[in-house]
């Protein structure tokens, strides 16, 4: 039995000998193999496309349903029955395709404000013949939304699904009602057509997204357990990120971490008068603003020392990757309404890596000072500053949470006030970098060629989802991030839509990469448990070229 398991390894020494090699600490090692340039996908294509063409229009009527509920999780008191209904509908559904499916209670039970959370769906459906050797893929969606309101700035309501243009607009359409749909509709087209599964599959539906997930990584823990849910699934898959751009379609397998910190400085109890005591204390404004300028400068370079220590340096192979994705930088400057008319960085290649392989900082915001319409003479007694940086592969949280807290601390030291200054970390999550040659990319790779006519491009992402890395460290099974929805979808913005086109390719890729999931051969990835082999064992004649295999392969 070959093991697929994720090992992570400190031995720089391999990378030195075997040159060009990627390092084992970071990239898992391929699963399976393709059986050839001819899979089970062909034959089933041309009915398959056929019967997503002729149901677009229940498509659009089901995902109406959907977007018309409510199910906003940034307001639990008002909108948990409406999640609750989202959660029941999607069941539903599940049940009258065949599936088993059940509503997990949410193992934190109530939020920190003593809400009770919504129950986390759990769906599968297995394939009628042979389902206990053919392969398990798992599919991740969120079935909350953020909060949305015609008097913000929508052209329509946002919880009526409406059609412009060949656009669906509606709050949830593409974030992420939309491609959690298309999985069941994928199962359905499969029973209608009389097909049966090429793999087994497994649904997790949550309605937390939108308000930090919680419950959901308790929950991929405990499931990931001997004889649970998770502990058979052999790949993961999740479309809930967005193209690159708003044309060619990609496969992405890196996401930056995040660690979010707040500094606060309080000079008194209470706010007081410019007028009557300005120049007789020391400001607490003051203070922050110092505190904020020196984290970084306006060329967007970071100034914490030790920051980018631990920053991995660029290979030709992950530099080349860069050379053929889709992307214009003008268009780019237009699409997100950037009109200085001048970016930080003005080649394709330099501004990619800058948004998705280095760290970040930005300065979100103060708490506390006066930002209404007017003028208001106030010296505030206490501001909070609040920012942010975003982690690339290498970089824990905790270390650079210490990096954060010496700097701050050295230079309030330095501006001898005698304010009271305090610095919290108050979210750190860690980055998450796959391997684009992976089977399980490799498969949504082939699947998005033959329904786009051609390969997608590979990219990383600036933003975090801690969901990927949790699945991935837990069960030590590969994760792909197969986006359905384009880059101009403003999910979380107003006029938030769904292309009609990526509605309906959307569908086609899902179904066809789980028939390329089903077309790999080998045993089961998740079927292999053995223990990892030790650094000694690795330096074993042959062990090294065995591809980081586990003991059972000795």
């Amino acid at each position: 039995m070959r093991c697929t398991r994720r090992l992570r390894l400190n031995i720089p020494h391999y990378v030195a000998v075997f040159g060009g090699l990627c390092a084992p600490s970071r990239l898992p090692v391929p699963a399976c193999k393709h059986q050839g340039s001819s899979t089970m996908s062909d034959d089933f294509a041309a009915p398959f496309f056929a019967h997503v063409d002729a149901h677009v229009p229940q498509y659009i009527a089901e995902l109406g349903e959907a977007v018309a509920i409510p199910s906003v999780s940034a307001d639990l008191p008002t909108h948990l029955p409406d999640i609750l209904k989202m959660m029941e509908w999607t069941k539903a559904y599940a049940e009258r395709l065949g599936g088993t499916a059940s509503l997990l209670p949410n193992p934190k039970g109530k939020d920190d404000s003593g809400h009770a959370l919504p129950p986390i769906l759990l769906a599968e459906f297995r394939a009628a013949v042979g389902s206990e050797k053919k392969k398990t893929v798992c599919c991740y969606a969120h079935l909350d939304v953020q909060p949305a309101a015609k008097e913000d700035g929508w052209d329509s309501d946002p919880f009526v699904l409406t059609e412009r243009e060949g656009k669906l607009f509606g709050r949830g359409s593409t974030d992420d009602k939309g491609p959690a749909l298309s999985w069941l509709w994928v199962i359905e087209a499969h029973r209608k057509l009389g097909r049966d599964l090429p793999v087994n599959v497994k649904l997790m539906f949550e309605g937390m997204e939108e308000s930090g997930s919680d419950g959901m990584f308790e929950a991929i823990t405990d499931l990931s357990k001997q004889g649970k849910f998770l502990n058979d699934v052999d790949f993961f898959c999740i479309s809930d990120n967005y193209w690159l751009g708003a044309n060619k379609p990609c496969l992405t397998y890196g996401l930056r971490g995040l660690a979010y910190f707040t500094v606060s400085v309080q000079c008194c109890e209470q706010d007081l008068h410019s007028g009557v005591l300005g120049g007789t204390v020391h400001e607490s404004m003051t203070d922050l603003v110092r505190l904020m300028s020196s984290l970084i400068d306006s060329s967007g370079k970071i100034l914490v020392p030790g920051i980018m220590d631990d920053v991995a340096p660029v290979t030709s192979e992950e530099e080349a990757l860069y050379e053929g994705i889709d992307f214009d930088c003008g268009s780019y400057k237009k699409e997100n309404k950037i009109s200085t008319g001048k970016l930080l960085h003005e080649n394709k290649k330099d501004l990619l890596m800058a948004r998705w392989r280095y760290p970040t900082l930005s300065l979100h915001g103060i708490e506390g000072a006066f930002a209404g319409p007017g003028a208001k003479t106030v010296i505030p007694a206490k501001v909070i500053g609040k920012f942010s940086l975003r982690l690339v592969p290498d970089q824990d949280p905790k270390r650079i949470e210490k990096c954060v807290f010496e700097h701050l601390n050295k230079v309030f030291a330095e501006l001898g006030s005698p304010n009271k200054m305090e610095v919290g970390m108050i979210h750190g999550a860690r980055s998450w970098l796959s391997d684009p040659k992976h089977p399980n990319f490799e498969a949504a790779a082939r699947a998005t060629q033959k329904v786009y006519g051609a390969l997608p491009d590979y990219t990383r992402e600036g933003g975090s989802i801690p969901i990927t890395t949790a699945f991935e460290e837990s069960t030590k099974m590969n994760v792909c991030l197969l986006p359905v929805g384009a880059c101009d979808d403003m999910a979380h913005s107003q006029n938030e839509k769904y292309n009609k086109r990526n509605l309906v390719n959307g569908v086609k890729v899902l179904g066809l990469y789980l028939h390329e999931l089903g077309s790999l051969k080998g045993p089961k990835p998740s079927a292999c448990r053995c223990v990892e082999l030790t650094p000694e064992e690795l330096m074993e004649p042959g062990a090294f070229m065995r591809g980081f295999k586990c003991k059972c392969v000795m």
